[in-house]
């Protein structure tokens, strides 16, 4: 039951929302096109196997790691706002 201004379900369309709207973010990010055979960052050789399982990868999995850990710190989710700031 819902109350003030959000109506029944609010808060799981918003769930919904934000997981949604992170899935299209992940997708937009992934590679596309021919995959590199040596990483664009540092210029070591990228496997076979890499480069199968993962069509238009650019980077080798140290720079990949390094490239990844970077982006996790400036997602940038609010996490900690009030209910119904977010539902405003």
């Amino acid at each position: 039951m819902a109350t003030g201004w959000a109506q029944d379900g609010a808060v799981q369309e918003q769930i919904e929302d934000s997981i949604q709207d992170a899935v299209d973010r992940a997708r937009s990010q992934l590679p596309a096109g021919p995959s590199l055979t040596h990483c664009e960052e540092c210029g070591d050789p990228i496997p076979q196997a890499r480069r199968e399982a993962l069509p238009g990868v650019r980077l080798c999995v140290p720079c990949q790691t390094e490239h990844d850990a970077d982006q996790r710190q400036s997602a940038g989710y609010n996490r900690r706002g009030s209910k119904d700031s977010q539902l405003r």
